[in-house]
């Protein structure tokens, strides 16, 4: 089957995608593009999968670059292929020929660019990392490279919507410890839970940051099982594991 690549016309002509599970070789609770090597899924299948997703790119494999992801506000600077991965949330270049690639199944999948400097960059924003500022982070790493956060896009990919991310209290308590105004990112629920909005939480960190243009792709990673994979929809269907989705950027 053909990988199903999701693009921003904001982006372009910044080659870029939000991959869908679509046209991978996984099986099982894994089918389709399942690029996570953190999951029980057969590496060499995992391995094919990143493989395709390089070739779409026009780069090989090597030069898809990803981290160990630790849900925290750092940010790597890529100056080429890495033997170790850096435990990091974000990522940055400026070198041709390298794909800055972020790995979800919930979480935000966040790509940005600045196209007038040439540089890229990916995020990891779950709602620990958008709290503590992997955001924000990411823009001050590009802007080390020489982008301006004014010229600069960034498009939040297929990542759980307000209608799934049910929350309690003490959730809904930490993101008013910040700032009484995250109020209006929650949506009242049955009983004590509440409704989170993490895209629109995190267009607004965004914004404020001063970045030129924020936009989210509008695609609910829970809600569409035949397209993505989602770490809530596994654990609600007694699921043992579940895929992760890729996007990535390259100069």
């Amino acid at each position: 089957m053909t990988l199903e690549i999701l693009t921003s016309d904001a982006l372009s002509p910044m080659r870029h995608g939000f991959f869908t599970r679509r046209g991978g070789a996984s099986s099982g609770i894994f089918s389709g593009l399942n690029c996570g090597g953190g999951s029980s899924d057969q590496s060499n299948v995992v391995a094919i999968n990143r493989a395709r997703v390089a070739a779409s790119l026009g780069l090989d494999a090597k030069r898809l670059i990803t981290v160990n992801q630790v849900h925290s506000a750092d940010v790597a600077v890529i100056e080429g292929p890495l033997s170790e991965l850096p435990r990091a949330d974000g990522l940055v270049t400026k070198r041709p020929g390298l794909a800055l690639a972020v790995l979800t199944a919930d979480c935000q999948p966040v790509l940005f660019a600045d196209r007038e400097a040439c540089v890229v960059g990916a995020a990891h924003a779950g709602w620990r990392g958008a709290l503590g500022g992997v955001l924000e982070a990411t823009l001050d790493a590009m802007e080390t490279l020489g982008a301006n956060r004014g010229n600069t896009v960034a498009i939040i990919g297929p990542t759980i919507s307000q209608r799934a991310y049910e929350v309690g209290p003490e959730f809904f308590e930490t993101f008013m410890d910040e700032t009484a105004e995250n109020g209006r990112f929650f949506a009242s629920g049955k009983g004590d839970r509440m409704m989170f909005d993490l895209p629109a939480y995190s267009l607004a960190r965004l914004r404020k940051a001063g970045i030129g243009q924020a936009a989210w792709t509008r695609h609910c990673t829970y809600s569409d099982p035949e397209r993505f994979f989602s770490y809530r929809r596994s654990v609600h269907e007694h699921e043992v594991d579940y895929g992760r989705l890729i996007s990535a950027i390259r100069l």
